[in-house]
């Protein structure tokens, strides 16, 4: 099996450090240059971490606590200004954060080296003038672990960026294959930028939503046959089906909500608190063994289902109150790479406009018609 360019590239980027102080030997002069540029590197990743953090919590997700008390400070015409092109607020807004972090962590950084840092290796230098190379070369090597660490979070934390800015797609599919890189985003990153968002966010995985196409061999000659789209082994049409109970249910959950917008965001609320996303129903798709039934009357049943899943079951509960709903199909970002994704969109019919709604995304924040729709879905096509 052929290896993973990325992988190849990110583990010889970790090892680069190493094997410079293997191969220079341990040195207070030249490990303090180092630590000042391991500084640098530290005050960038620590900015960048911090400032997309801060970012997303105050300009995106600004629901609760503080974050929502700054959020109401900033001025309207800002606000309206990034819910009409929430993109500024990763091109324009989140550079600023991250540089002014940056300036105020490589401040402190330098602050401490002086005091701590310095005079350490001074006083190792003195400690080690008898040990023999081999000795000063396995301590040379240890001292440039946080330089080799730093390196490759730098560089993960800039692909991150390029994926999200969206470059093209075979850099996404590249990506897709690191099993260093999305470890490092599953474990790293995303907890630390997304917080709670990205722990809760299903790992949506690529290739898991599947779409064929066939023609319909049992038409008549005459007719030529009829093109047909099955969504994880099943017709939008028996995805969505419904029953009895499904309809039953629906109405009764939203009798007392008094219009659409209501009805339709309450039932989001309820599929995104009680479905679960089926991590073993992924293993099964990716295997094209498709055992397990999709559509909304075994996602009811069972709490459980992938994204398609919950679209399903979203639009056969509206149906059942008679709100227009439709099926769409795109690409999500999973916190590390864009992947094959679906979700909703609802016809508010008070206000005569149709609006966003991903349930899948439900545990990770406000996905029901929300400005931050469009930083993380793409190609949106509607299925029906």
């Amino acid at each position: 099996m052929t290896q993973n360019t990325v992988d190849i590239a990110l583990i010889l980027i970790f090892l680069y450090p190493l094997l410079k102080g293997f191969l220079f030997k341990f040195s207070s002069k030249n490990l303090k240059n180092d630590i000042e540029e391991i500084g640098s590197y530290i005050s960038f990743i620590g900015g960048a971490i911090s400032g997309t953090y801060l970012t997303k919590q105050i300009f995106v997700m600004h629901q609760e606590g503080v974050y929502a008390e700054i959020y109401n400070y900033i001025p309207e015409k800002i606000v309206s200004v990034l819910d009409s092109n929430p993109i500024f607020i990763y091109v324009v807004v989140m550079p600023i954060m991250i540089f002014l972090l940056y300036k105020i962590i490589g401040f402190v950084i330098e602050i401490i080296n002086s005091m701590t840092f310095y005079p350490l290796l001074d006083g190792i230098e003195d400690l080690i003038k008898e040990k023999s190379g081999f000795t000063k070369r396995i301590i040379g090597l240890l001292f440039q672990l946080p330089k080799s660490i730093c390196y490759i979070l730098l560089v993960s934390l800039v692909l991150n960026v390029l994926v999200i800015i969206g470059v093209n797609n075979s850099y996404n599919q590249k990506l897709d294959k690191s099993v260093v890189y999305s470890s490092i985003c599953e474990n790293i990153i995303n907890p630390i930028t997304n917080s709670k968002f990205a722990k809760k966010l299903p790992n949506i995985i690529n290739d898991s939503f599947k779409i064929v196409i066939k023609n319909d061999d049992t038409e008549s000659l005459s007719n030529s046959g009829k093109t047909i789209v099955y969504y994880n082994g099943v017709t939008l049409s028996e995805g969505i089906k419904s029953n009895k109970d499904v309809d039953q249910f629906a109405r009764e959950l939203v009798k007392d909500r008094k219009n659409t917008y209501e009805k339709s965001k309450h039932i989001y609320n309820w599929v995104g608190k009680n479905i679960d996303y089926d991590y073993e129903k992924v293993d099964k798709i990716l295997r094209n063994d498709f055992s397990v039934k999709s559509g909304a009357i075994n996602t009811f049943n069972s709490r459980k289902g992938i994204c398609f899943d919950y679209a399903c079951l979203y639009a056969a509960m509206c149906k059942a109150n008679n709100i227009k709903v439709r099926i769409i199909t795109g690409e999500g970002f999973n916190g590390s790479n864009w992947v094959s994704h679906a979700w909703n969109q609802v016809y508010i019919s008070e206000e005569n406009i149709w609006i966003n709604v991903d349930t899948t995304f439900y545990k990770g924040g406000n996905y029901f018609d929300s400005s931050i729709f469009k930083l993380d879905h793409r190609n949106a096509k509607i299925a029906g």
